[in-house]
Formats: C-alpha cells, sequence, structure tokens
C-alpha cells in the first residue's frame, strides 16, 4: 500500500514585502466549479507566455471537454484562503519503452501575486507524489515556451531535465 508523502496542505514561508509570511497551500483535483478560473487563468497564460488573444469560446469548450471526458486529461488547482491561485492540467503519454504511462503536466499557471512563493513547487510534489504510488505511472513531463526563462529555472530546480527533447509541431491555423 501507497501512502502520499505529503499531506494534502502544507505550509510555505517566504518573505514579501519586509515581513515572514506563512500561507498554506492546498492541492486538489478541479472541479466544474473551477472552469471559470482555469479559463481566466489560460487566457492569461497565452498573452504572457506567447502574446495570443485566445477565443474564449473555443477554449471554454475546451476545458468542459477534459471535465465530460477524463481520457482528455484532468485538471488540478492550487488554493491558498479559499481562493484558487493556481491550476494545471494533466495529460498521458503510453510510453512502450517503459510499458507504462507518462503524465504531461500542460497549461501550468499561477496567479502572478503568488509566483515565487512556491505554489508550483507544492503542485508538482504532489503530482509526483502520486505518479510514486501508481506502479503504472513512469514519470512526469512538460513543455515549455522557448522564451519562458522564468519557468525553465523553475523546472531545473525541481530536478527536471530539459536537454533530452525538443517539441516540434504543426497546428492547422
Amino acid at each position: 500500500m501507497c501512502h502520499i508523502l505529503l499531506k494534502p496542505k502544507i505550509f510555505f514561508h517566504f518573505p514579501r514585502l519586509d515581513y515572514f509570511y506563512r500561507m498554506e497551500i492546498t492541492v486538489r483535483e478541479a472541479t466544474i466549479a473551477d472552469i471559470a478560473v482555469i479559463k481566466d487563468f489560460q487566457m492569461r497564460m497565452a498573452a504572457e507566455s506567447e502574446g495570443l488573444l485566445l477565443d474564449p469560446e473555443v477554449l471554454a469548450q475546451g476545458i468542459k471537454a477534459v471535465f465530460t471526458d477524463r481520457q482528455k486529461g484532468v485538471y488540478y488547482v492550487a488554493g491558498s484562503a479559499d481562493r484558487v491561485i493556481a491550476s494545471l492540467m494533466i495529460t498521458r503519454e503510453w510510453s512502450d519503452w517503459r510499458n507504462g504511462w507518462v503524465w504531461w503536466i500542460q497549461s501550468v499557471y499561477v496567479d502572478q501575486a503568488y509566483r515565487g512563493t512556491g505554489v508550483f513547487r507544492r503542485m508538482y510534489m504532489f503530482l509526483q507524489d502520486k505518479a510514486h504510488c501508481d506502479p503504472d505511472i513512469r514519470g512526469l513531463r512538460l513543455y515549455v515556451d522557448k522564451g519562458n526563462l522564468p519557468a525553465m529555472a523553475v523546472y531545473e530546480a525541481l530536478g527536471m531535465n530539459g536537454e533530452h527533447y525538443r517539441v516540434f509541431e504543426w497546428m492547422k491555423t
């Protein structure tokens, strides 16, 4: 029997405005009630990271599709003081080399006011613990826009390696 290494709630301490601030971060699977905040976060992420303005209706349909079909993915949110402050989505890729699933971390967004406070670290640790407890999960991957240097620094600090693969794509316009 596997036990999640971290409790669902964890406290992080970080300096903020010349005093020490204490913040409780809870990570949980998102619910339909979180769709509006996830949509808002995704609109902001596209604008901030790639300078894109997403079609709000297409985005809303895409997010709702995840909630109606878990094969498409699963959203997780982080909260503090009953407020959602971050979200991400997990999708699965079958690895024949590893005879198991690789979870892809996608659509990561942390509210600007909470960046640098350990929120993504907490979400990553939560997912890593879940993966450790499931013998069919072989690892975690994510992709990042090549210009998003702050995000890359965070991922490297967590022990992720970005040296092995490059992602190539073709998208219909």
